[in-house]
């Protein structure tokens, strides 16, 4: 009999036991749960003492990061949800053939939404958060505000009524909010981010002890890469104590410290030439002393030509032995001067050009301290392309695109699901342009409704999501049009997708609760609104298939069939499938099948069903909606 396919996101709780059990089998067990079924537990107290080198006795005194309602946050990030992620094709650019993707939606819930799908796949997370100043709107977690309510607290709301806050400084939760709205978001990112995956957070003074502490309990401190200074303003006007800030940070935290690689630029080798001809190559003077060494690297080295000998300087060793200083020189890796001031050395030790075993500098932790890295030149740059100001605050392209180069991406995937104004989106676009990458973008964002009075209001955009997406579109356009010979192939399209609720009816999550009689109303349990290609892409997001990917409709006995990713998954939604058509489906074997749980022409299908995929493709795994 087939499976029906798990509607839900990923159970994090269920992931979580999994894992424990696999390092603590002693710390696993089984109980019976409020429905009256077995289900594993944790035994809480084994695992303490299994994490502790004593006998555990009580609660004691620890360090330890923790703010109120932190389990809560816990809880947030682990638990399932009931959301799918819906087309929506008159939004996209290239909408068949792009590998970018544009999602509207709680990132919260659209984090869960692709931790299945693209779980370890993410190479670079780059994330500008709310700064939480005093005065701005911080997303909230619990949804169970009606939207009088929400309301009457934050004076703004959305279409639902229950996705943000203000968060003043007068509120005596101003860093629980915070914390308990980053926190699950930062669990969930962790885990959507490869073996050698970076995460890089824009912050400024308000919160950053506070995040570094929350992103050394996430990631570990062992992770933490370094912070760069970016340079914001250079108003002379003070906060109000007397200090002028004019910078913030980018804290950056490696998944796996040992298999992330930080590139910085391309060392510069102007310095490097080749005078006398060397057949080794361009070469420069290096130091030939070294901190450390014995009685065989310190030793007199004579000039020939003029019989002064060298010595290390004081402290020092040579940086070679007698007999390898003998083959430096027969080799001509060492030259003698013939001439020469008194307080030089009488020697040349060559460090040749095509010996450099890395050829890039270390990331400079003020490479943002420039005037081009400031607010005012992103702001420039925004309305270059839209010729008004309808974004506050933006980040500069050239900063992102820094970011990314650094983190030595070329053809991987860069996630932001703090999208805002997508200046990230751009800044994929540009540098691909620039150096031929083939980098995809993953673009977040709540679609905050732009307030009245606003410039981007009144330019016709109702929330942010419209001022993203046009961007997006408007900056591909023109880096085209100024590289016309070397962006051919380059990828300017996306595929917006919007979060929204499964597109099951109820009674496909709890049949319990309805009478028989009411389930007879349900002769398709999925919600009439919905159609093949929404139901495609929640398959995709259940089954491991990148929601990018290239997707074909194919007709067979006249019906319907979607081929995606060259038979990684094929599906049909239509009514009255016959055998003819499983059969043909079952020839072209692939690794998914997916089909409604009422497309089956008659029971003969139902029956046959089974038979003719052990028949054609055994291992294709077979789902119903």
């Amino acid at each position: 009999m087939m499976e029906h396919l798990n509607m839900q996101s990923m159970d994090k709780v269920a992931a979580n036991v999994a894992k424990i059990r696999e390092l603590f089998p002693n710390c696993v067990t089984e109980r019976i749960n409020n429905e009256g079924k077995l289900e594993h537990a944790i035994d809480f107290d084994m695992l303490k003492q299994e994490l502790s080198d004593h006998v555990v006795d009580g609660l004691q005194e620890r360090y330890q990061f923790t703010w109120p309602d932190k389990r809560k946050a816990i809880l947030a990030a682990n638990a399932p949800i009931n959301k799918t992620l819906r087309p929506c094709r008159e939004e996209s650019v290239n909408f068949d053939n792009t590998e970018n993707l544009y999602i509207e939606g709680d990132n919260l819930e659209v984090l869960k939404l692709l931790q299945e799908t693209y779980l370890g796949k993410v190479k670079m997370i780059y994330i500008d958060p709310p700064y939480n100043t005093g005065n701005d709107f911080i997303y909230r977690d619990e949804f169970k505000q009606n939207a009088s309510e929400y309301k009457d607290n934050s004076g703004q709301y959305d279409e639902e009524g229950n996705q943000m806050v203000t968060n003043t400084e007068s509120n005596g939760r101003f860093h629980t909010d915070w914390l308990n709205m980053i926190y699950p978001r930062l669990k969930l990112a962790k885990d959507l981010l490869s073996e050698d995956g970076v995460l890089c957070i824009s912050m400024d003074e308000n919160e950053e002890v506070n995040l570094i502490k929350l992103c050394n309990e996430i990631f570990g401190i062992k992770n933490f890469i370094g912070d760069v200074i970016r340079k914001t303003k250079t108003m002379t006007a003070d906060n109000g104590n007397g200090f002028n800030m004019q910078h913030e940070i980018l804290l950056i935290y490696a998944k796996n410290r040992l298999k992330f690689n930080l590139k910085g630029e391309e060392k510069s080798f102007s310095n490097y030439s080749n005078p006398d001809n060397d057949p080794n190559g361009e070469w420069c003077s290096g130091d030939p002393s070294a901190k450390s060494g014995g009685n065989t690297t310190y030793f007199g080295i004579e000039n020939p030509y003029t019989k002064k000998v060298d010595f290390p300087p004081s402290g020092r060793y040579w940086a070679f032995s007698k007999s390898t200083f003998d083959k430096y020189v027969s080799c001509g890796k060492i030259k003698f001067k013939q001439s020469y001031s008194e307080n030089e050395r009488g020697f040349i030790f060559k460090r040749y050009k095509n010996s450099m075993s890395i050829l890039t500098e270390p990331v400079n932790s003020l490479f943002a301290i420039e005037n081009d890295f400031m607010n005012q030149s992103a702001t420039t740059e925004l309305k270059s392309l839209f010729d008004e100001s309808i974004f506050s605050y933006p980040k500069p392209v050239l900063f992102i695109n820094k970011i990314i180069k650094y983190a030595d991406t070329n053809d991987s995937i860069i996630l932001d699901f703090f999208s805002g104004s997508a200046t990230t989106a751009h800044a994929v676009m540009r540098l691909n342009a620039e150096d031929g990458g083939k980098r995809k973008f993953i673009m977040v964002q709540l679609p905050e409704v732009c307030a009245e009075n606003s410039e981007a209001y009144k330019a016709g955009y109702k929330n942010i999501c419209e001022i993203g997406k046009e961007r997006i579109r408007r900056a591909g356009k023109k880096i085209k049009e100024e590289n016309p010979l070397t962006t051919q192939d380059l990828d300017i399209g996306f595929r917006v997708l919007k979060c929204d609720s499964s597109n099951m009816e109820d009674v496909y999550f709890t049949p319990k609760e309805y009478m028989d009689k009411q389930q007879s109303l349900f002769i398709d349990n999925i919600k009439k609104d919905r159609s093949d290609e929404d139901l495609l892409f929640d398959a995709m997001l259940k089954l491991d298939t990148p929601l990018s990917s290239k997707i074909e409709k194919i007709t067979i006995a006249g019906k319907t069939v979607y081929n995606v990713a060259q038979g990684h998954l094929m599906a049909c939604f239509d009514k009255n499938v016959t055998d003819e058509v499983i059969t043909a489906i079952a020839k072209e074997m692939p690794s998914y099948f997916v089909m409604r749980d009422s497309s089956q022409a008659d029971d003969s299908v139902a029956i046959n069903f089974e038979q003719i995929f052990n028949t054609y493709s055994p291992q294709t795994v077979r789902r119903v909606l």
